[in-house]
């Protein structure tokens, strides 16, 4: 098999994720092991927002519990990792030279987009983590060309990885949640969807998923996608990606995890 690069996609799924991983943690496992130890970590989630492209400066991130109405003992969990200005710097320097604003933020810690997959993969919170944030309202291209910039990072032993989920639709979930219920068709569809487009690496194809009827109601804002594309950028064009796992978690998340060779 050929070597993977340090560039990942992987489904947090919902809080509940923190506590039943099942097969999508196991694989989320088993990939972070064919990695080995990287440098430091480069995370992007959907759950820090900014205007322009925020990198976390803080030696030592907080975990930040943003949900609510969920399981005590998740509210509990910690993920103690320290950061690492050094690398924030070097991620500032690179947005920068691609012609990107960027800001500094000394206290960001790790919301739960962040340290749930963190915690399923580097449970020791040994390799030092840098937050970084995306931009929802300026759509999938932005979020494509942040992980251009990023793509020299890859090359020195530092993981970009990005945390998402293939489907998300807050309101299905809440739904499903309450009143349990079948998946609906959509989540497959669009599942397959991306993963016939990733495979080909049809990146046009990928950055309008919006033109796709499934790829609206799989993702009614477009927040919870937006690291695929930064993963799809930090990968190289010539990078190959490979679905490590593919799974439907409570009805309406897919939890399709990409690694790239």
């Amino acid at each position: 098999m050929p070597a993977l690069r340090p560039v990942l996609f992987v489904p947090h799924g919902s809080p509940m994720f923190a506590l039943h991983p099942g097969a999508a943690g196991a694989a989320m496992t088993q990939v972070a092991a064919q990695l080995g130890t990287p440098r430091a970590i480069v995370v992007v989630s959907p759950h820090w927002e900014t205007a322009v492209p925020t990198v976390g400066f803080a030696t030592r991130p907080e975990t930040i519990h943003d949900f609510g109405g969920f399981d005590p003992r998740l509210y509990e969990m910690q993920y103690p990792a320290t950061g690492c200005p050094e690398v924030a710097a070097q991620v500032v320097n690179a947005l920068q030279t691609a012609g990107l604003p960027v800001a500094q933020d000394a206290q960001r810690g790790l919301d739960h987009g962040a340290w749930i997959p963190l915690r399923q993969m580097f449970p020791d919170a040994d390799v030092p983590v840098v937050p970084l944030s995306v931009q929802s309202h300026l759509g999938p291209e932005h979020a494509y060309r942040v992980g251009q910039a990023l793509a020299g990072l890859a090359q020195q032993g530092i993981l970009v990885l990005a945390s998402g989920n293939i489907t998300h639709n807050l309101r299905d979930f809440m739904v499903v949640r309450m009143q349990g219920g079948a998946t609906p068709a959509y989540v497959q569809t669009f599942a397959d969807w991306i993963h016939t487009h990733m495979a080909a690496r049809d990146v046009p194809g990928l950055l309008a998923y919006r033109q796709q009827a499934a790829g609206q109601r799989a993702h009614p804002s477009d927040e919870h996608l937006l690291p695929l594309f930064t993963a799809l950028g930090a990968a190289g064009a010539d990078a190959q990606a490979e679905a490590f796992f593919r799974g439907i978690s409570d009805h309406v998340i897919a939890m399709d995890g990409y690694a790239f060779h």
